[in-house]
């Protein structure tokens, strides 16, 4: 069963991250050459609605995998050392996705208040911005995730 639930974990975080770095890499700078705001706006509000569930069930399925990972292979004890630095990197990951994914509006609305419909350009030179430290957080925890595992397989 645990093959099975790692197979499934890390698809679910392929998908979740990959999508990430699809929004940063593709879909950011396919806006950024636009030059009417309002199509920015809507080609966003199109894809964001679309990938938001994709994100959502990757992230659901990367938790409830991770979390009976944890449970069969008894290893809730090694989270916070540094034993557990993979398991731990990725659950702090995986509560600041949940954290964004749940909130994201009212994060929204906080950071760009009514300034969104005034200076398009610039919110999405932010969203740009906060979309590659986020990518590159992501794929710094996956690199951590699997080499703190291969190590503890080598022991």
């Amino acid at each position: 069963m645990i093959p099975a639930l790692i197979a499934l974990h890390v698809a679910a975080v392929v998908v979740w991250i990959g999508g990430v770095v699809f929004v940063t890499t593709v879909v950011f700078p396919t806006i950024m050459t636009m030059e009417d705001s309002m199509e920015k706006v809507i080609f966003f509000q199109g894809t964001e609605r679309r990938f938001a569930k994709i994100a959502k069930g990757g992230v659901v399925v990367a938790g409830v995998t991770g979390v009976l990972l944890l449970q069969l292979e008894h290893r809730w004890n090694s989270l916070f050392s540094w034993a557990g630095v993979g398991p731990t990197v990725m659950l702090i990951l995986w509560t600041a996705f949940v954290f964004l994914l749940l909130f994201e509006s009212k994060i929204f609305s906080v950071l760009f208040g009514g300034k969104a419909q005034h200076d398009t350009k610039k919110i999405f030179r932010t969203l740009t911005n906060a979309h590659w430290v986020v990518m590159l957080v992501s794929l710094m925890v996956i690199a951590i995730g699997v080499f703190s595992n291969h190590l503890m397989l080598m022991r």
